[in-house]
């Protein structure tokens, strides 16, 4: 009786460890590769999160999105750039350097929050799909 005991907690633990080790080591997200969940202009995106925050966090937030809107800012140092004055984006890899202020760009990345004290959308892993 105790041997059965001992053994089946032992089972029980090993089923643990694994289910632990699956969940800590699963595979990375490739934002670049993946298809977007949403494609909106950012001057959009922001007037969803004026309108109801709560909302709009729970329809974007951790998903890929493919954003729109003119070019305000761009900061080689933290490879970030900002859209619409209402956009702070963080790339991968450091952003093109022929980029115009105030052109019209589309970048995909994951949205990972919206920042009301400052009013500012924030995404990360982005990559530039059109200049």
């Amino acid at each position: 009786m105790k041997i059965k005991t001992i053994l089946i907690l032992f089972v029980l633990l090993i089923v643990a460890a694994i289910g632990i080790y699956i969940y800590t080591y699963k595979e990375h997200r490739d934002i670049a590769t993946e298809k977007e969940s949403f494609t909106i202009a950012v001057t959009d995106m922001f007037s969803e999160f004026q309108a109801n925050e709560i909302n709009a966090n729970s329809k974007y937030l951790d998903k890929t999105i493919e954003v729109t809107g003119n070019l305000s800012s761009v900061d080689d140092a933290t490879k970030s750039m900002v859209v619409d004055d209402k956009l702070f984006a963080t790339f991968r890899e450091e952003p093109p350097q022929n980029l115009q202020l105030n052109a019209k760009i589309k970048i995909k990345g994951r949205f990972i929050g919206y920042d009301a004290l400052v009013e500012e959308l924030k995404m990360d892993q982005c990559v530039l799909v059109t200049p």
